[in-house]
């Protein structure tokens, strides 16, 4: 077995902030995943102590307590996915099963009305949060989960396939199929649904704005891996983490993985507060509000990884630092050696560095857009 990794005290730029109804939501939330049944009991009673009614909280501090329900239910449902099918379920490593399985479920994000799967919890509970989201969505903001649902599931294919045959995948499909099979592109959509507004078609598919997301995903995925690696690498099925992918890329201990992953990770981070400081100059109130969402979303992540039960596993302890750095250990502004990804730095102006020190500074809170 290997040993805990320490990870150290990792950069963090943003500012924590959480709802003020987080235990209420928690508590709804392990009451939605009883109700629907999802997953086994025992499954469900180790799941609702790792505070994911909190983590939503996080994801949307000030959002409309309707969608911040709405988003914490359906993470608990993704972990019934993830858990019951792709990591830990009997379909973790037959990507062909795994693919027409997920197919079915994304029918009934499609059409709810659907007489399939009538008696899945998975597939139930699917049901009420489609409902929901149209509720609580646009049409277009209904249609993008869809969408980003269906991202999520042909990822999560591709990692049964290298479960499957027993290959760590190389760095650059990694960080491409990242942002997908991390789940984080399904979580977007919320961004814009918990403040109540939409962005426009050309703001969403910009590509500054495409970019900001997408560092998200990357951040927040890499995030997940070095938090999760002690977990992950106690199972039987231990190929896609990013501390894997850099020992076997490079030839390096974990150790050494450990440290080049938060490096790639704090050299993304300051890009995407570079690109922000950007377009908050730039960028339409809709924008910048969507901006500064992405940045609760990864700070989110950070505080709910360092202190759920899901990653600090007390029965067989991670070494997890519970603090923050306020200093990134690699600053420079040189696209990393990652082709799926190294486009984002074209987006940013050549004086990379003096937006990077103002986002440093305390910004004016701005009125969210009505």
């Amino acid at each position: 077995m290997r040993p805990a990794l320490a990870v150290p005290p990792i950069y963090a730029p943003i500012p924590p902030a959480v709802h003020p109804n987080h235990a209420a939501i928690d508590a709804r939330t392990a009451a939605w995943a009883d109700t629907y049944g999802i997953g086994s009991p025992e499954w469900r009673s180790r799941l609702v102590t790792q505070d994911i009614g909190v983590f939503a909280a996080r994801i949307l501090p000030e959002g409309q307590e309707e969608v911040v329900s709405l988003l914490s239910d359906f993470v608990i449902w993704l972990f019934g996915v993830d858990d019951g099918y792709c990591e830990e379920g009997n379909l973790g490593d037959k990507p062909g099963e795994l693919a027409a399985a997920l197919q079915r479920l994304l029918r009934i994000a499609q059409n709810p009305e659907a007489p399939m799967l009538m008696d899945d919890p998975l597939a139930e509970g699917l049901r009420d949060l489609t409902l929901r989201v149209s509720r609580c969505g646009t049409a277009l903001q209904a249609g993008r989960w869809v969408d980003t649902l269906r991202e999520y599931f042909f990822a999560v294919v591709w990692e049964a396939e290298n479960r499957a045959a027993g290959r760590v995948p190389g760095l650059n499909d990694y960080a491409l199929m990242r942002l997908y099979d991390g789940a984080t592109s399904v979580v977007q959509p919320f961004l814009e649904m918990g403040y109540g507004f939409e962005l426009q078609p050309h703001d969403r598919d910009s590509k500054a704005v495409r970019a900001a997301s997408e560092m998200t995903s990357f951040i927040t995925t890499w995030d997940n891996d070095i938090y999760s690696h002690h977990k992950e690498s106690r199972g039987t099925n231990y190929y896609v983490n990013v501390i894997r992918v850099l020992e076997h890329e490079y030839a390096l201990s974990p150790d050494q993985a450990l440290t080049r992953a938060i490096a790639q990770r704090d050299r993304v981070m300051c890009l995407f507060l570079s690109l922000r400081a950007k377009l908050d100059d730039e960028g339409s109130p809709q924008v910048r509000r969507y901006l500064s969402n992405l940045a609760s979303f990864i700070r989110a992540t950070q505080d709910w990884s360092v202190s759920s039960l899901r990653y600090t596993t007390p029965d067989d302890p991670a070494a997890l630092s519970s603090s923050f750095s306020d200093r990134p250990t690699d600053d420079s502004s040189d696209p990393l050696d990652i082709p799926s990804v190294s486009w984002w730095w074209d987006l940013v102006p050549a004086s990379r560095t003096a937006p990077l020190e103002q986002s440093r500074t305390p910004r004016r809170p701005r009125r969210a857009p009505q």
